[in-house]
């Protein structure tokens, strides 16, 4: 294969405030699992960065869990699409799928042979549903609710048990198979967010928005105390998870605590403290072999130590919004990839280990449309919140004073030496040196859309929506537009010259990429077709040689310059969303990113 994927630096949980997010463990402990949009993200829990990506849903997932055979994931998502899919080969081929109810699925069960499952959630007339995984037909009735459920689980040993929680504040039990209501259970005073039943099936536990948590018997459904007493938390608790013994409970609460219980002695162990910010309240969690992990309100993943319980041993960070710009640079001998959300946030990773985290200080408030790095290691970013921000790669932290603010919003940017960078806005050029405004063209004669800075410094290229590029001359503090002129074959989309300044590639909405030779006077030097809708982004190697350019058809192309027919086809790259940023780490190594909310690491070979 001339392409190989590498890496993916998974986007992390969508999450909402006051609902709680179900993380998945595989059986055999290596593995955790979430959704994020119409994606089922699997990670390794050892080693994060290593992650896999399921992306077969029409609709957005709520909840994945794997059936307790390994083999298998069952996902179900907001229309009530339940897919059961292979766990054991890299295309998941799916089993089967099922409708059991019209509504959003918001949790699933396995028994422990893995040959039936409980779905619930928002249904029309029926809230849940249990079924043979092999043919979808019912065993069982799940009654007894009479608005939304939001938690179901089986208990794992025989005789089997079925509890669920629901937004009518009870959780009710049942006994089969087939499954049989036998009663209500109404300790809690708000609504039940969570029940879950001990591995050795003696104990089922329920956490409810009223902050307590409630013990019974996993058999008969007695209750056997309450933790904490009267309160476990100050707010709503969003999940427990059992400890792989079942001795102990981990309980994550939108007071930002989550609490590991001891039920035998009824006493709290640990409490870890997670912030004291609106994002560290914690909405999810995971007991997994020896590892501890919870979900906070922003998103990031928290791998607790119980030895230090105010400082996790490690949080995974990331994206959860659509990633909009990339781009890379080498820092003390180290690549590192600078990416871009539509939420205004930041976030750096180190390309090799995936280890990654964001800028600290207020950054930008809104959709980071470009990134660039300048010659004295400064990411220069744009955003729709009317910014252009400097930011000190040595130390990572958005400072007060590098926020030039623009008139109008801006769309692109480039940098280039001695200070400059030349900001495209709607219907304005901008001018900018050692991070101050010292020209603006107001209405330039055309919707300037893209734009492109010679490494030699001088010349600035911006494509306009009219499919023309004008070149301007960088003279002192100002920008001249010269009488030269270049034709794309359609709105331009994106350009970029090669590091050497030979040539500039543009890309347009009629799917085509042109490349003029700067040397002879900008004169057309080869034409390359390949993509089927409008191409968004391009960005050369670092050879000169090759270029990539990924459009609007999920594909990415690698181009040789020499020759329009020799090229690698990276289809799908993205399986969702179209590819919206690309860079080169070397001359082998591609990085796109896309509204999926993920990075990946592409190594390419030239025949």
């Amino acid at each position: 294969m001339p392409y190989e994927l590498r890496k993916v630096f998974a986007s992390l949980p969508q999450v909402e405030r006051g609902v709680s997010k179900i993380i998945g463990g595989d059986p055999k402990g290596n593995n955790f699992l979430y959704a994020n949009g119409k994606c089922v993200i699997i990670r390794n829990i050892d080693n994060p960065s290593i992650g896999d990506i399921y992306t077969e849903h029409a609709h957005q997932v709520v909840v994945a869990k794997y059936a307790p055979s390994g083999f298998y994931i069952a996902s179900g998502d907001v229309s009530g699409k339940l897919r059961i899919w292979d766990t054991t080969q890299k295309e998941h081929l799916l089993k089967y799928e099922y409708q059991p109810f019209a509504g959003k699925i918001k949790d699933i069960a396995w028994t422990e042979d893995s040959k039936r499952l409980a779905a619930v959630g928002e249904g029309r007339e029926k809230f849940g549903a249990v079924f043979l995984w092999d043919t979808g037909s019912s065993v069982g009735e799940i009654t007894g609710h009479n608005k939304v459920i939001n938690s179901v689980d089986i208990k794992q040993t025989r005789p089997y048990r079925l509890a669920t929680g629901s937004d009518d504040n009870c959780a009710a039990f049942f006994e089969g198979p087939p499954f049989k209501f036998k009663f209500t259970i109404s300790d809690h005073s708000r609504f039940v967010n969570c029940v879950r039943f001990s591995p050795d099936g003696n104990r089922l536990a329920t956490a409810g928005a009223d902050g307590q948590i409630f013990i019974y018997d996993g058999k008969t459904g007695e209750r056997v105390c309450a933790l904490g007493g009267n309160k476990a938390h100050d707010r709503g608790i969003y999940a427990i998870s059992w400890s792989p013994d079942g001795s102990q409970l981990l309980s994550a609460s939108g007071d930002k605590t989550t609490k590991i219980w001891d039920f035998g002695a009824n006493s709290v162990v640990t409490t870890f403290n997670m912030g004291s910010n609106v994002q560290d309240q914690q909405l999810g969690c995971l007991w997994q072999k020896d590892h501890l992990l919870s979900i906070s309100l922003s998103g990031y993943i928290n791998y607790l130590d119980k030895n230090n319980p105010d400082k996790p041993l490690r949080v995974i960070k990331g994206h959860s919004k659509p990633v909009q710009c990339l781009t890379v640079h080498k820092n003390s001998g180290k690549s590192y990839i600078y990416s871009g959300s539509s939420d205004g946030h930041i976030n750096y990773w180190d390309s090799e280990t995936g280890e990654n985290d964001s800028f600290s200080g207020k950054g930008h408030t809104n959709q980071v449309s470009k990134v660039a790095v300048d010659e004295s290691d400064q990411l220069v970013s744009c955003s729709m919140d009317d910014t252009v921000r400097y930011t000190c790669l040595g130390k990572r932290d958005y400072s007060g004073q590098d926020v030039v603010k623009l008139d109008v919003q801006p769309k692109c940017l480039a940098v280039g030496p001695g200070g400059y960078t030349v900001v495209v806005c709607i219907g304005q050029i901008v001018l900018l040196k050692d991070k101050k405004k010292c020209c603006t063209i107001d209405d330039p004669g055309f919707e300037p859309e893209a734009v492109a800075v010679h490494p030699g410094g001088g010349i600035a290229a911006v494509g306009g929506s009219d499919g023309i590029v004008y070149l301007y001359s960088i003279q002192g503090t100002s920008l001249k537009r010269d009488e030269k002129t270049l034709e794309a074959k359609g709105p331009v989309t994106d350009l970029a010259y090669s590091h050497d300044g030979a040539f500039l590639a543009v890309c347009d909405a009629s799917k085509v990429v042109t490349v003029f030779s700067v040397a002879d006077s900008y004169a057309e030097h080869n034409v390359f077709y390949g993509h089927h809708a409008k191409i968004i982004c391009i960005a050369w190697s670092p050879d000169n040689e090759h270029f990539a350019s990924g459009g609007m058809d999920m594909m990415v192309y690698v181009w040789t310059l020499s020759d329009p027919e020799t090229r690698v086809k990276l289809p799908d790259a993205h399986r969702l969303h179209h590819v919206s940023s690309l860079a080169w780490l070397d001359e082998h190594t591609l990085v796109t990113t896309s509204h999926d909310a993920s990075v990946k690491e592409w190594s390419i070979s030239y025949k």
